[in-house]
């Protein structure tokens, strides 16, 4: 598949993007933390994970989408987030839980929804497929051709959530596609310990979907698979399954001693980094100039900078503000009826 120069340069800038708005994050995370780490202290209390090294998914996958189109992501969501076109900034402020982030503050890291660009997720092991096939069963009764992607960890694939919602995608043939990052764990066990299933693309012929694996955390092979998967859903065609090599650079959560991996995995995993991988390839093709990549990454970091900014400035919710939002206004004709 011949990729245009501009959706390269995009998924580019975006990688880069995500890159430095996780690596910032590391930092802003552990203030408050240190020496001794409080996870209800700092800028940014809670739990966090981050998704560095998990760039080409994000990118290769979003690139094909609209804003019209639906993304149901994990409790590791920043990735996807900031590919599907998210405000940067209203995002940043709800993991501050600040009163001008997306849920006014009340939600946090892993509680992100932008309707503007049909985005949400949440902390619940595969709760994001059936939600994503409730958003493809509603574009098919509209008579549009808006797809529906749901991201899962490969952990989740053991879940019932994911083979229940498949099996309904498939019957009723929903534009869906399930994309599983398979970064080999989910929390601290590794994949093989987990299922018998040496590639969750395997799963797919039990739905009667088409099902691919793509190897080596590769952006172009990502955006290759992902594609041919959201052409047959916006055709009408149904659901597919795509599951995605690729590497988690940092603990599960920060703060993860993660004593569970040999300690010259990551360094390894980074000689072999993602985003070098795609500069390299830009600039052998000749599609691009080291000063094209240089004005491309300049914009990303100031996108970043510029967000967490804004959510350091923006003012903390009201402390009665924690009783507004509950519930949805009642319609006109409920409320003449009571």
């Amino acid at each position: 598949m011949a990729i245009p120069v501009e959706k390269l340069k995009w998924m580019y800038e975006t990688m880069v993007k995500i890159r430095i708005y996780e690596e910032t994050m590391v930092s802003v995370y552990a203030e408050g933390k240190t020496p001794v780490f409080n996870i209800g202290a700092g800028p940014v209390p809670g739990e966090m994970h981050l998704a560095a090294g998990q760039e080409p998914v994000a990118a290769g996958v979003c690139a094909h989408l609209r804003p019209d189109d639906t993304v149901t992501a994990p409790h590791r969501p920043h990735h996807h987030a900031i590919a599907k076109g998210v405000d940067l900034r209203r995002m940043t402020a709800e993991i501050f839980g600040k009163e001008t982030g997306l849920g006014k503050g009340k939600g946090g890291h892993m509680h992100l929804f932008d309707p503007a660009v049909k985005f949400s997720c949440g902390g619940i092991i595969a709760a994001g497929v059936p939600h994503a096939v409730g958003a493809a069963l509603a574009a098919k009764m509209q008579g549009k051709d808006a797809v529906a992607v749901a991201f899962i960890g490969e952990g989740a694939a053991n879940a019932g959530a994911f083979h229940e919602a498949l099996n309904l995608a498939a019957l009723w043939k929903l534009p869906v596609v399930v994309v599983i990052e398979d970064n080999r764990y989910g929390i601290s066990v590794p994949k093989e310990a987990s299922t018998a299933v040496a590639s969750n693309a395997d799963r797919g012929s039990a739905y009667g979907i088409p099902a691919v694996f793509v190897k080596d955390n590769d952006v172009l092979a990502t955006y290759e698979a992902a594609g041919e998967a959201v052409a047959r859903a916006r055709r009408g065609e149904g659901p597919s399954l795509v599951e995605i090599e690729t590497y988690r650079y940092l603990g599960h959560f920060q703060g993860d001693p993660e004593v569970y991996r040999d300690k010259g995995e990551v360094p390894a995993l980074r000689d072999r980094d993602p985003i070098l991988r795609l500069r390299q390839h830009l600039l052998q093709q000749g599609l691009v100039s080291e000063a094209d990549l240089a004005d491309l990454e300049a914009r990303a970091r100031a996108a970043v900078e510029d967000a967490y900014q804004f959510a350091r400035e923006s003012a903390y919710p009201r402390p009665e503000a924690a009783l507004e939002d509950l519930f949805e206004p009642a319609p006109a004709d409920v409320q003449l009826a009571q």
